[in-house]
């Protein structure tokens, strides 16, 4: 039976270079589950004449792509069909010999993304609007950079230009300091776009580096495009530890987002700003980017996502000796950490190993997980707050209380769980492994 996912995995390959974009993506996947144009319209606001008409459209790209009738009636069984056209050993060979390693962000036109619906629905949708704002929040090699990867992509695809900054590129001497952090910013979204920079022109210190900043974006960079920009800025939790520029740097996030209702030109600025835990610096309730535009939180996939993603790797019980259960109990120690599960089904498909020996070596120095359990531990050497606060949690039969400092740093490096103010840790490989060396 083909899936949702698989199906939306054989358009995009028959259509390319193409892609679906949002609303045709949301007529696909609507219609997928037997909704009536009708229906679609009253759900997402759209008007039922335009739904009509893209999903014309939409039909006829698909019987020109797979050189077939395909109709709103019939496509389903049509693409079943497909997938019987398809080598799947050799796609996920394909796919995975693009990831050198499974904490890389997953190619665009990889087999092995698993969507985590309504993530990208919502975050396509988004994006297309005037002066959006998402933000997305998640732990370490949780699938941020993937998403936002997808993101970019749609955006492209309707002509948009895309800047990408990280937070993590930026010295310290440059986040300490308001005045360096704006023209770092504005310097890397002109260098991005390949046009002059005139930053020197707009720079006014009698106006003050905000207004300046604010200036050049709207009277130099803005005014010469002529189509929307999505600007994302990853990891801007870096500035939570420098308060008073953090204060004056993340509220003109949102001043530029809300400008879009007053000044037409801001409409064409689209942000999405990553975060890999909790917002514990003071701000502004009318100030703060974190409670405006979409917000998303990426999770640990679910056990039908894990067992996706092990049909993705092409993982057959008979070839690979895996023994019914094995798969639920690789889960059981890793949970549902994309990362971890991920270089378990790696391992298996391309190094040959098996699967009851991963399971058996996890929490060793010799198992596949050694080079990660081992980072975060010279992390936790290095940091004795941190390491003290860990071995509170994996000590304790029961969900611990923390310093919320402590415990969104511990969140971050994904370490740990919070539910409210109570903290666990994120999966039993790390309650054993530290266990024993903390």
């Amino acid at each position: 039976m083909i899936t949702i996912e698989e199906a939306l995995y054989l358009v995009d390959n028959a259509i390319k270079p193409e892609r679906l974009n949002s609303v045709q993506e949301l007529i696909f996947t609507q219609c997928w589950s037997g909704k009536t144009y009708q229906e679609i319209a009253e759900t997402s606001g759209y008007d039922p004449d335009y739904v009509r008409v893209v999903g014309s459209r939409l039909w006829q790209l698909l019987s020109e792509s797979f050189d077939e009738k395909i109709t709103k009636n019939n496509f389903r069984s049509i693409l079943r069909q497909q997938t019987g056209k398809i080598e799947d050993k050799e796609r996920v060979k394909g796919s995975i010999s693009a990831l050198e390693l499974p904490n890389t962000p997953v190619p665009l036109d990889s087999a092995l993304y698993v969507q985590r619906p309504p993530m990208e629905t919502l975050a396509y949708e988004e994006i297309v609007k005037p002066g959006a704002l998402i933000r997305i929040k998640a732990s370490k090699n949780m699938g941020k950079t993937s998403l936002v990867m997808r993101i970019s992509a749609q955006a492209q695809a309707r002509g948009y230009r895309t800047v990408r900054l990280n937070l993590l590129q930026a010295e310290e001497s440059v986040l300490s300091n308001l005045e360096r952090l704006l023209r770092w910013f504005c310097a890397n979204i002109t260098l991005q776009l390949g046009i002059e920079s005139l930053l020197n022109d707009y720079w006014d210190a009698d106006l003050g580096f905000k207004v300046s900043c604010t200036t050049y974006l709207q009277g130099y960079i803005l005014s010469q495009l002529d189509s929307p920009l999505v600007v994302t800025l990853d990891e801007v939790n870096r500035l939570f530890k420098y308060p008073d520029v953090a204060q004056e740097f993340l509220p003109l996030l949102r001043f530029w987002h809300e400008e879009a209702n007053n000044v037409p030109i801001w409409q064409k600025l689209r942000l999405i700003v990553t975060h890999s835990t909790e917002i514990y610096i003071s701000l502004n309730v009318n100030q703060s980017p974190f409670n405006v535009g979409l917000s998303l939180r990426l999770k640990e996939f679910t056990w039908p996502q894990i067992e996706e993603l092990a049909r993705r790797y092409g993982l057959d019980q008979e070839k690979f000796a895996i023994q019914p259960g094995q798969i639920q109990s690789l889960a059981e120690i890793v949970g549902g950490h994309p990362y971890l599960v991920n270089l378990a089904f790696c391992h298996l498909v391309t190094q040959n190993n098996n699967l009851e020996q991963i399971i058996q070596e996890a929490t060793t120095d010799t198992g596949i997980y050694q080079d990660h359990l081992r980072s975060h531990l010279i992390i936790l050497g290095e940091h004795p707050d941190l390491a003290h606060a860990f071995k509170q949690v994996i000590n304790s039969e029961e969900a611990v209380i923390l310093n919320s400092i402590v415990a969104y740093e511990l969140e971050s490096m994904g370490l740990v769980r919070l539910t409210g103010n109570e903290t666990t840790p994120s999966c039993e490989l790390y309650r054993v492994y530290f266990r024993d060396r903390l």
